[in-house]
């Protein structure tokens, strides 16, 4: 009997970060009032970051997750800077404004979070989230400056839908900069940003997340293929775009975070303080 994958049929147009879903399908949730949806984004959001920690992509005090605030929409919540991600629940996450101003919460900003990320909820209002931080296997596939090939059907979400920004200009604290990851980033998913890391985005912190670390472990797996001494041979083109309708679709992202969250939550439970 043949196997029918539940995800087929979810369609995506190509750079695009829509989708449409299944009726039979789990979906993101609806609210009615801004304050349950706000809770919402910040429990994803906390559990983010516990993920990250436990995936080994902390370093230090660089890297952020943002997530738009659903009625304040020119501010969004971040990690407090000089918190380990191990350590960052829903009451310390921090909201910032488009000018570097913390709203809400008792820590500071990380400089590099508000010139990227403010600049990104700016230029993208379709985006609710962004996640980037140092993790290893992005940070050294960054220092060869090319996309992602196709080798794998993971590595096909990104297919078409991610950019590479070439120039490292030091730590970003201007917005300059900022805007400039941001038009680098255009219309994608994610980007590539050379001798530095990785950075995706979404309409949901779930699947903003989720491609972060699709994309962390692709880039580890171009990585392995390319130091086995022979020439990794990538999936046709048309079976490339066929798949990235399927796995590369904004509900896919959605869907493929909720397994995580719910064992971050059964692991960390404290992340809902």
């Amino acid at each position: 009997m043949q196997m029918l994958n539940p995800l087929s049929g979810l369609q995506a147009s190509q750079n695009k970060i829509g989708s449409t879903t299944s009726p039979s399908m789990p979906s993101p949730p609806t609210f009615t009032h801004t304050r349950d949806e706000r809770l919402h984004r910040k429990q994803r959001l906390a559990a983010g970051f516990r993920l990250f920690s436990k995936m080994g992509f902390d370093e230090g005090i660089a890297g952020h997750i943002t997530a738009r605030d659903p009625e304040f929409i020119d501010t969004f919540w971040v990690n407090p800077f000089g918190v380990h991600f191990s350590q960052v629940t829903v009451s310390n996450l921090i909201r910032v404004d488009h000018h570097g101003n913390v709203i809400e919460g008792k820590h500071p900003v990380n400089a590099a979070a508000f010139a990227i990320h403010s600049q990104i909820h700016l230029l993208r209002p379709d985006v609710v989230a962004a996640a980037h931080t140092h993790s290893p296997q992005g940070r050294a596939f960054s220092t060869l400056g090319i996309p992602l090939d196709t080798l794998t059907q993971d590595a096909c979400a990104f297919y078409g839908d991610h950019a590479v920004y070439p120039d490292y200009g030091g730590v970003v604290v201007e917005i300059d900069e900022g805007v400039r990851v941001s038009q680098a980033l255009g219309s994608y998913k994610a980007a590539i940003l050379q001798n530095h890391g990785l950075l995706t985005v979404a309409d949901t912190v779930d699947a903003a997340v989720w491609w972060y670390i699709s994309m962390e472990r692709c880039c580890q797996v171009q990585l392995l293929a390319m130091a086995s001494g022979k020439s990794p041979i990538p999936i046709k083109q048309e079976s490339a775009q066929q798949a990235y309708s399927i796995v590369g679709s904004s509900y896919a992202g959605w869907f493929s975070f909720q397994p995580l969250y719910s064992r971050i939550i059964k692991e960390q439970p404290d992340l809902l303080d």
